[in-house]
């Protein structure tokens, strides 16, 4: 069974695509995302899963339905190999960038590994030469503590949403192993600033006694930086674990792996206390049929048949979530307007025992 936060709401629904229950009554829960498009205090979405399932096509998706209600969107891409610029056939770089069509939604690419001035930002005044030296021995104190690139895109994006004033922001993450260390590093980071600021006054004091020897200006050699990022820090680490303002948006196909992963992902989000009551099952194959009902395809008749039996066993481990089904359509989803179409199918999903994939795009 899955573990899950006992501050969600959580929405679910029969998803068995077996004859006997085709036409099987919904339960009381949506299988849609409107949950979160009417959740209006959510600053922070996150979507992710194993790598391959389409979270790329969702998280633009959701950004634009997002766009609908909210004052103003931010769609972030934290995977290193960055997909929304294609989604969207659009280029996009480090800094918000408008999505064309849009007046009220920008999107920007997180570089994994931040340029060697992220360090100087946080740490020391770039422009004053001396400070050098002070960034080196920052540098090699905790530049070697594992998730420091992620921390320093982390502060990044904090202080880009803040300044511009974003409403909500939607990540479209990595997968899973790589989120799951972006999202602990607030809480792990809390406590490193902690100790360095316990030791400011030994290290401040090393500084300042090896520059003098050196004939270095230490008037900017400031660690002050540090009290100011951790009530940052702080904060985002209280939002992160805010059911009302944070939740995890899980997507995954009917397949054995990434069924496991999706598992193992929902797990680990309980432990880090961050909020989780949506999983969209994507790539869902419905087969052709021809006239007298049978399957005219072998191939998508074996898959059918195979999905189905994990589709039962996302039946029974989330009920208590929103269930999501989007069939595997004949077309990419990419483009401003096959996302539309996309994201409003996640919003009111097709009933798929009254129409065929092909009837979805007909007046494409």
């Amino acid at each position: 069974k899955a573990v899950v936060s006992t501050q969600s709401v959580h929405y679910g629904r029969d998803l068995r695509m077996d004859d006997e229950n085709a036409n099987s009554d919904l339960l009381a829960y949506d299988p849609n995302i409107k949950n979160i498009l009417e959740q209006e205090e959510l600053k922070w979405v996150f979507v992710g899963g194993k790598g391959g399932v389409g979270k790329t096509s969702i998280s633009c998706s959701l950004a634009i339905q997002l766009a609908k209600t909210r004052r103003s969107v931010l769609l972030i891409s934290t995977d290193p190999a960055h997909n929304i610029s294609d989604s969207f056939e659009q280029r996009f770089s480090r800094t918000p960038t408008p999505v064309k069509g849009f007046t009220n939604l920008s999107a920007m690419e997180v570089d994994s590994k931040p340029p060697e001035e992220g360090m100087d930002q946080i740490f020391t005044d770039p422009t004053v030469e001396s400070a050098g030296l002070l960034r080196n021995m920052m540098g090699n104190l905790i530049g070697n503590v594992p998730g420091v690139d992620e921390f320093i895109s982390l502060t990044k994006i904090v202080k880009i949403t803040e300044t511009e004033n974003f409403d909500v922001v939607v990540f479209d993450t990595a997968p899973t192993g790589h989120t799951l260390r972006l999202l602990s590093i607030p809480g792990s980071f809390q406590n490193i600033l902690r100790q360095l600021i316990q030791m400011k006054s030994f290290v401040g004091g090393l500084v300042t006694t090896m520059s003098q020897s050196l004939g270095l200006d230490t008037n900017q050699m400031n660690l002050d930086q540090l009290e100011v990022m951790l009530p940052m820090l702080e904060r985002l680490n209280n939002e992160l674990r805010n059911p009302d303002m944070t939740t995890f948006m899980c997507v995954c196909i009917p397949e054995f792996l990434s069924l496991y992963e999706t598992e193992r992902l929902i797990q680990r989000l309980a432990e880090l206390d961050i909020d989780t009551h949506n999983v969209i099952v994507n790539q869902v194959v419905y087969p052709d049929k021809d006239k007298e009902g049978n399957v005219s395809c072998g191939l998508c008749g074996a898959r059918h048949k195979m999905q189905s039996k994990y589709l039962d066993q996302i039946t029974d481990l989330y009920e208590d979530f929103n269930v999501t089904v989007m069939p595997l359509l004949p077309r990419e989803v990419k483009g401003v307007a096959m996302l539309q179409r996309y994201g409003a199918m996640l919003k009111d999903p097709p009933n798929m025992t009254e129409c065929s994939v092909h009837d979805l795009l007909k007046d494409e």
